[in-house]
């Protein structure tokens, strides 16, 4: 169904609830992108010394898309918050560790990703997330060429 603009205001509310469910689409993908190198990084070392307690491996958090002015806004990230019983590490140094492909800080696993640099490399860096949007929008009618 076509809609009628007069006016760039018009426009705006006309595209807003595409743009918040492709947000939604990209989000979710870089969801699912960061829950995959999660797993990678829990797969990659085999603890000897200590019971895992699977915080970090449920830490990633995806807010759904709000409309904020002229502008939807998504996140995605890994609540460091939500890892508040490790022992003498914070959540924000077990991501920091795993950023770096290490476990506990020190130890190196076999094939360890670096969890939120891989996670950005694979869906921004790649042009998937761009692919993706573009696709979206050609879906609902949007004329769209990604160079």
């Amino acid at each position: 169904m076509a809609k009628r603009v007069s006016n760039m205001n018009e426009l705006q509310k006309a595209l807003m609830p595409a743009m918040v469910n492709m947000t939604d689409t990209l989000a979710e993908r870089v969801y699912e992108t960061l829950n995959h190198f999660l797993q990678e990084y829990y797969n990659s070392y085999s603890p000897v010394y200590y019971r895992r307690l699977y915080d970090f491996l449920r830490s990633a958090t995806k807010i759904e898309p709000k409309v904020k002015g002229n502008k939807v806004i998504a996140s995605v990230y890994i609540d460091t918050g939500y890892m508040d019983n490790y022992y003498n590490a914070t959540g924000e140094e077990v991501a920091s560790w795993a950023n770096e492909g290490l476990h506990g800080g020190t130890v190196k696993g076999n094939n360890t990703p670096h969890v939120w640099d891989d996670t950005i490399k694979h869906t921004v860096d790649s042009g998937e997330l761009l692919k993706l949007a573009a696709d979206y929008l050609q879906s609902k009618g949007i004329s769209v060429s990604v160079k």
